[in-house]
């Protein structure tokens, strides 16, 4: 594998991520990502959002977010052309020791139905389906 370099996402990155998770995430059944949105992760935990570079392009991402109750990971992706080479479950294994230092106790990961590249990478970091929940959504209006 390429010399992988894994940071915390700064502002100066969004723009590259939305392009990022344009090509390389699954988008379907989501609100449209847009940079501000980045920006205000950010701004609300700079370290939620971990980055793996190569020669300073974004090759992967997810985001750890921990609200002091919950463990939740998502935005898992990883640019097909450095897929299979363990980098998604490097990210993972990164994001579950940021959340455990900050007192998580489970973690959870959020996966589209229908994603079954997600489903399998999932499954292969440890993770099972929870089919007794389900999630409802509703947007805010802003």
């Amino acid at each position: 594998m390429d010399e992988v370099t894994l940071r915390p996402a700064v502002d100066d990155d969004a723009e590259a991520l939305v392009a990022f998770w344009a090509f390389a995430g699954e988008n379907e059944s989501r609100p449209t990502d847009r940079p501000e949105m980045i920006t205000a992760l950010l701004a609300h935990d700079p370290s939620a959002l971990l980055l793996a570079t190569v020669d300073g392009e974004i090759v992967g991402t997810v985001i750890a977010g921990w609200d002091g109750w919950r463990a939740h990971l998502y935005r898992l992706a990883v640019r097909p052309d450095h897929r299979r080479r363990g980098l998604g479950r490097l990210l993972v294994e990164r994001a579950e020791e940021r959340l455990r230092a900050l007192g998580a106790g489970r973690f959870d990961a959020m996966v589209l139905e229908g994603n079954e590249l997600g489903d399998a990478s999932w499954r292969a970091a440890g993770y099972t389906r929870q089919d007794n929940w389900r999630r409802w959504v509703r947007p805010s209006g802003g």
